[in-house]
């Protein structure tokens, strides 16, 4: 009778198998030798049985199949399967008589009526222990991640630390990923010229692959980067430290949102392009050139729109440039807010350590919320679907106001250093009056302001409320400007 020996195991990764193949086939060519079997051909596979599709099984099945042999010689018949899709072939195939014989050094068969039974039930046993090894690997993950506990591979920035299990922040690649969140929320870079900056200031994944603008996406959308985690549908939060702001993470969202899914590839460079919506229709202001010159219109993708059309790129940079105007402070002015920013810290001080009392107690009150939402999922009073909108609904509030607070504790007076750099952008806002470069104004506009629309041909958009208080202050007081309240708002 002519033998095929068959040894496998699991997985490629010598320290996580009991018995490897190395040591099987010994063992089976030894069991083999001393039962003086025929073998005709031996097969190695690293593979788990818990799902059908084994190449080599099935090249095995083949030949027993042609009538080439005529028996299998295996460890134990756990090696042959742990599925019910395997098992059962295995055993039609002795019972249409393609198989003659079974050899295994740790267990008997026979191919007889109590032989098939007892095989049965040593293949049912096999897929039982897979069977409940998966619900107890499912029930140990489920309570990992309600723990805090990233169960998976860690996202580019962090890293897998194998002896507490947890997830700590990678010291060379972080500072990379942040910079790449900060980037792309200017508004200045696409996914794909980010993809070009990783791989240039060499940032690559966890495993050293490039990461391309798929991988990219991904991760400035994952919410793991500010602390929570997204597992099966469901928010949780971890105990991993936040890479970035809430604040910083939504202006990659509004981005992202607001730049689609497709990119165009033109032949001029409008410098514009990309900032304006239609006041009318809300469709996309759009670049041409005509004569040697670039002008924006709507693009009318939704219909006939009343606006007017075509408006110059010179009156449109005029528009943006006479706004600047207004909102800009110039060097000495600069100095003097700086200034009485800086004899404000004592008092902001006290004012930061009321603040916190406030936010302290607003994030109890959310607390409360999620607790009471879990009673109520509980007791089958909300859908799953609703438990965990909801759920994310309160933990992004929770998470931001842990942020305000920590910045309160932290820094003692969180408004200043952001008011210090509205200044200085205000003062960069003088430069730009300034400026030939239009690149630059699309992004400081962004910055400063939303919903940037062309209505009758004139630009119009919505700052932010400091930036207006601003202008009014810098028209109306630019001999004698005071310490600018507006800042601590």
């Amino acid at each position: 009778m002519r033998y095929i020996i068959y040894a496998r195991k699991s997985t490629e990764e010598d320290d996580r198998q009991v018995l490897s193949i190395e040591a099987q086939m010994h063992e089976l060519k030894e069991f083999a030798a001393k039962e003086k079997l025929e073998i005709v051909a031996s097969f190695q596979e690293a593979k788990t049985a818990k799902e059908p599709g084994r190449m080599k099984f099935a090249e095995m099945l083949a030949i027993l199949e042609s009538g080439k042999a005529d028996g299998i010689i295996s460890w134990h018949p756990d090696r042959l399967a742990r599925n019910s899709v395997d098992g059962g072939k295995t055993i039609h195939f002795v019972d249409r008589g393609l198989i003659k014989s079974l050899k295994f050094p740790t267990f008997w068969f026979e191919p007889t009526p109590q032989g098939l039974f007892m095989l049965n039930i040593a293949f049912g046993q096999s897929k039982y222990f897979v069977d409940n090894l998966r619900e107890n690997v499912k029930r140990g993950l489920r309570q990992k991640i309600r723990n805090g506990v990233w169960p998976g591979w860690a996202p580019v920035g962090y890293t897998n630390n194998p002896k507490t299990r947890g997830i700590d922040i990678d010291p060379e690649k972080s500072p990379k990923v942040v910079k790449m969140f900060e980037l792309y929320a200017t508004g200045a870079y696409t996914l794909h010229s980010l993809a070009n900056w990783c791989k240039e200031n060499g940032l690559a994944g966890n495993l050293g692959k490039p990461l391309v603008i798929a991988n990219i996406q991904k991760n400035l959308q994952n919410i793991f980067y500010l602390g929570l985690m997204k597992w099966k549908g469901e928010i949780f939060e971890g105990q991993h430290e936040p890479l970035i702001s809430k604040k910083l993470f939504d202006k990659c969202q509004e981005v992202m949102a607001k730049r689609g899914k497709v990119q165009e590839v033109r032949k001029h460079n409008f410098a514009f392009l990309g900032l304006l919506k239609c006041a009318s229709c809300g469709c996309s202001i759009t670049g041409e050139r005509q004569k040697g010159h670039d002008y924006y219109r709507c693009t009318k993708k939704k219909g006939l729109c009343q606006e007017k059309h075509y408006l110059r790129e010179e009156a449109l940079t005029e528009q943006i440039k006479s706004f600047l105007q207004k909102i800009s402070l110039s060097s000495q002015d600069t100095e003097k807010v700086l200034a009485a920013l800086d004899s404000e810290q004592d008092k902001a001080r006290e004012d930061a350590q009321a603040q916190v009392r406030i936010l302290k107690e607003q994030l109890v009150q959310v607390e409360a919320k999620l607790q009471k939402l879990l009673d109520v999922y509980l007791a089958d009073a909300l859908s799953t679907e609703e438990y965990a909108a909801k759920k994310q609904s309160l933990l992004s509030q929770k998470v931001a106001l842990a942020e305000k607070i920590t910045d309160f504790e932290q820094k003692g007076v969180s408004w200043l250093e952001p008011a210090r750099e509205l200044v200085k952008s205000l003062n960069q806002a003088a430069n730009l009056v300034r400026t030939d470069n239009l690149s630059e104004l699309p992004t400081f506009l962004k910055n400063i302001g939303s919903n940037h629309i062309l209505r009758n041909r004139q630009f119009v958009f919505e700052p932010k409320i400091e930036y207006k208080l601003v202008a009014e202050r810098s028209e109306a007081n630019q001999n004698r400007l005071k310490f600018p309240t507006w800042c601590a708002g």
